[in-house]
């Protein structure tokens, strides 16, 4: 970075700043620009302008981190102001315009101080005359004022240039605003727009700090700034914008001299500092944006302390499983131990020694399965899909994994169910090649209607192949098994269905294996 706090190369500070949406400025992402506004407060005279440049040179070198640009006002005098009133002294604004109007190499000493410094520059021309001006004393970036948001003529000629555009929005109603966003994005140009409160200097009940929320949510692809004209001593407005995500922030800023006071609405040199330490501050109180924030080792210990323990609700033998059933969760937790939340479906924990009734769980081993499940989850959900078989969004998955959810792919199958009642459907989702091992009801009775691919049903030892639209009725008592060399699925209609407490498989193994089955309920969109 140059001394002005931001390079005044442009190119990629200027895409950077123009691009905030996608790269928001906090957390080490793409810096805000700090936009410091000269308009009239060189008084005309070219040294006091070079000296306000250089006095908030002073401030913002110590800001290394972020974008600043300088920035001017052009108005053609002779023709910006009426022929019948130029010489008309009373009127406020026309003596000040004209007493204070510099030459064109006025301005260029000017520019070359700011350029010499490392900001960046720009020009807010408030007539046709002073956007070619603009364009041929090369500025980086054009203003549009708020005064000009609608002004038609002056827009398309802005609109000519090749310049990107901030415009403020002081004053303008939300549908102009519509437009002005319309008529820029159509016409491709590169573009922000700032919230702006046009009183001088605005009071803090007028400030409408959340007119920036409007302007993100309307405008979602567009950066949004505030340009602010409170009391200069105000800290809090520029906090809230920061924390509101805007990322181009305009301030005005002067000096005083035994010659020149300040205005009620610009910032001198050290109520700037005051004004970029508040920026700062707020920035680091925000934090990362768009990503989950990084946890302190000492955040994760305070909280850690007041986590529940994992202890045995009786022994647990060694090689055994540690879950809910054998367990029990109490303050205060132990070093080492097995924490409540760190109790899942998906995660496995058995024990390597033996644990004493209401010892804490800390010898363990673990087996994560999320991911396997939720591949298992995609891989029904493609073959329901490829299958053309409507399902409803929520869908209560039970997954079989008889010999281990490793061994899924050879053995198990996916079941859907669709209801539970005196009746019962569900939906029997298996893999190609996958088999489902022989096992008998006393209680359900079972019908069997082959939707999608080719299966073989294993009744009482006899086989018995089954395309898409066959039925195969399985009676109580009928030891039964299935498989599918295609992949495929049926539904199973049947009388209630009364868990896995009515299944007896012909493997005393699997019967005896309480954890074969992962239930969960899945979001199809």
């Amino acid at each position: 970075m140059s001394a002005g706090g931001g390079s005044a190369s442009g190119g990629k500070n200027l895409e950077e700043i123009f691009n905030q949406r996608k790269n928001p400025p906090a957390g080490g992402k793409a810096a805000p620009l700090f936009i410091l506004e000269m308009a009239n407060n060189h008084m005309g005279s070219v040294e006091h302008g070079l000296q306000i440049i250089r006095d908030i040179h002073q401030v913002t070198k110590d800001f290394p981190e972020w974008h600043f640009a300088f920035k001017f006002q052009y108005r053609n005098i002779p023709t910006f102001i009426h022929p019948d009133y130029k010489d008309r002294m009373d009127l406020k604004y026309v003596k000040r315009f004209s007493e204070t109007a510099l030459k064109e190499e006025e301005f260029l000493r000017l520019k070359k101080e700011v350029e010499d410094l490392g900001f960046i520059t720009m020009c807010t021309p408030f007539d046709e005359a002073s956007v070619d001006m603009v364009v041929k004393h090369n500025y980086q970036i054009l203003k549009i004022a708020s005064a000009s948001s609608t002004d038609w003529p002056l827009l398309d000629k802005i609109a000519a240039t090749d310049l990107p555009i901030i415009a403020s929005t002081g004053g303008t109603k939300l549908e102009d605003v519509d437009k002005l966003v319309s008529f820029l994005a159509h016409r491709k140009k590169t573009f922000a727009i700032e919230h702006c409160v046009g009183e001088y200097p605005t009071s803090p009940d007028h400030l409408q700090l959340n007119q920036i929320d409007l302007f993100k949510n309307r405008y979602p692809d567009v950066t949004i700034g505030f340009s602010t004209h409170e009391q200069p001593d105000n800290t809090e407005a520029i906090k809230l914008a920061v924390a509101k995500g805007a990322g181009i922030f305009e301030k005005h800023v002067a000096i005083k001299s035994d010659k020149y006071e300040v205005n009620a609405y610009s910032s001198t040199p050290e109520q700037l500092r005051g004004w970029l330490n508040a920026a700062k501050e707020a920035y680091t109180m925000c934090g990362v944006v768009g990503e989950r924030a990084p946890f302190l080792e000492k955040e994760l210990a305070d909280i850690k302390q007041f986590q529940r323990g994992v202890f045995a609700v009786r022994n647990i033998e060694a090689g055994e499983r540690v879950d809910e059933k054998n367990t029990f969760f109490a303050f205060p937790n132990q070093p080492g131990q097995l924490l409540a939340n760190q109790m899942s479906k998906y995660t496995i924990y058995t024990a390597k020694e033996k644990i004493a009734k209401n010892g804490p769980v800390i010898n363990i081993d673990k087996l994560e399965t999320r991911e396997k499940v939720w591949a298992i989850v995609q891989q029904a959900r493609k073959i329901l899909a490829d299958a053309n078989i409507p399902v409803s969004n929520q869908l209560e998955f039970e997954i079989s994994h008889h010999y281990g959810i490793d061994r899924f792919a050879e053995f198990g199958a996916t079941i859907i169910t669709v209801v539970n009642r005196e009746y019962a459907k569900k939906l029997i989702v298996m893999l190609p090649g996958q088999k489902h091992p022989t096992h008998a009801h006393k209680i359900k009775e079972e019908t069997f209607h082959v939707l999608n691919g080719e299966f073989i049903f294993h009744l009482n030892k006899q086989a018995k192949h089954a395309k898409a639209g066959e039925v195969i009725v399985v009676e109580r008592g009928v030891d039964h098994g299935f498989e599918s060399p295609t992949g495929g699925v049926f539904e199973e209609v049947s009388t209630t269905h009364k868990g896995s407490g009515d299944s007896y498989y012909e493997d005393e193994a699997i019967t005896a294996n309480k954890n074969r089955k992962t239930s969960l309920t899945y979001w199809v969109d």
